[in-house]
């Protein structure tokens, strides 16, 4: 029996769809975790924060890697500073102010995030092999109306 079925409520749909939708979420990153940590030695937060650097080729603040990750200066600062050692990223300054740093990919990290990149997506189709393109079309059309709707409510 899943433990989504034990939910008992006056709404007992709603909160089996979010337990199921939180228990499918963390099913995935944990085998993602895993695969990450078995096929390049990394984690997922240094994942995360090679992506978000990724997709700025210009590089980000320090604090923009904090909003865009949704986690702490002082652990965007822990990951930053391993991936500095590494070769992976480099810190530059800011001309007009001299507290912040830009963090930018380094050719060697925009290499290494490539092949993880490509490996990781991969990793995400075969989580989702068990529903035919129409059904993932369905699903994220729908969340995508949960999310527009709690976007409304902020």
């Amino acid at each position: 029996m899943d433990l989504e079925a034990r939910a008992h409520s006056e709404h007992p749909e709603a909160l089996r769809l979010w337990l199921r939708l939180m228990t499918c979420a963390q099913m995935i990153e944990k085998q993602v975790r895993t695969q990450l940590r078995e096929q390049f030695g990394t984690t997922l937060p240094r994942f995360d924060l090679m992506a978000q650097l990724e997709r700025a080729p210009g590089g980000l603040l320090m604090r923009e890697l904090s909003e865009r990750m949704m986690v702490t200066g002082g652990n965007v600062t822990g990951v930053t500073d391993q991936l500095v050692a590494e070769g992976l990223v480099e810190r530059r300054d800011v001309l007009d102010d001299r507290r912040a740093f830009l963090v930018c990919l380094t050719a060697k990290g925009r290499r290494e995030f490539n092949a993880m990149a490509r490996q990781h997506e991969s990793w995400i189709v075969e989580a989702f092999d068990g529903l035919s393109r129409a059904e993932i079309v369905a699903l994220h059309t729908l969340l995508g109306r949960v999310k527009a709707h709690q976007l409304e409510k902020q």
